[in-house]
């Protein structure tokens, strides 16, 4: 028998993240892949955001083994979305999930498709047809887009000294105004 419809664990931890924090919104899931993975209403169900979810396992154990990096970040994430992915999505935002294993964190980047591929061309150059995408989140509460970046830039994440506007996504880290806005 197969199933009607399957909730992979990015969704289950953006639905309990939202469920959470906003008593006065509801979370749908669809029950057909239509490139939305939740849909969140107001109260009343009048107003709704729409969310594609991506999960990435958390790299910074199996991956980055000076000190330094485990102290300072809290998780890193790897994703590899497609230009065609983005430019076609049909939601009104992304939510990259990120759990970080050793420090026992959530951290969700919520974006809109247009701005993370302008983000992702600044970084990665407009020719890219599919994007290797490392964000990575520090315990001072900060991301970044790091895939490319030599071992100083890194260790400069990691100490708290880095600066690159295309490359820091800390506004959208854990910025759930959208959701919010709905809470009524």
């Amino acid at each position: 028998m197969k199933p009607l419809f399957t909730i992979h664990a990015g969704e289950f931890l953006v639905d309990h993240e939202i469920e959470r924090r906003f008593r006065h919104v509801n979370v749908w899931i669809p029950a057909k892949d239509t490139g939305i993975d939740l849909l969140v209403s107001n109260k009343d169900n009048t107003k709704t955001v729409s969310l594609q979810v991506k999960f990435s396992r958390d790299y910074l154990v199996t991956h980055l083994k000076d000190a330094a990096f485990h102290k300072e970040l809290r998780a890193c994430g790897w994703w590899t979305p497609t230009r065609q992915q983005i430019e076609k999505s049909r939601a009104q935002y992304w939510v990259f999930v990120l759990v970080g294993f050793a420090n026992r964190s959530f951290d969700f980047i919520i974006i809109k498709p247009d701005d993370l591929l302008k983000r992702l061309d600044a970084i990665h150059g407009k020719p890219a047809k599919k994007f290797q995408s490392y964000l990575w989140v520090t315990q001072n509460d900060k991301c970044y887009e790091t895939r490319g970046l030599n071992r100083a830039d890194q260790l400069l994440i990691a100490g708290k000294n880095y600066s690159n506007d295309p490359r820091d996504f800390t506004a959208y880290l854990n910025n759930w105004s959208p959701v919010k806005a709905l809470n009524g």
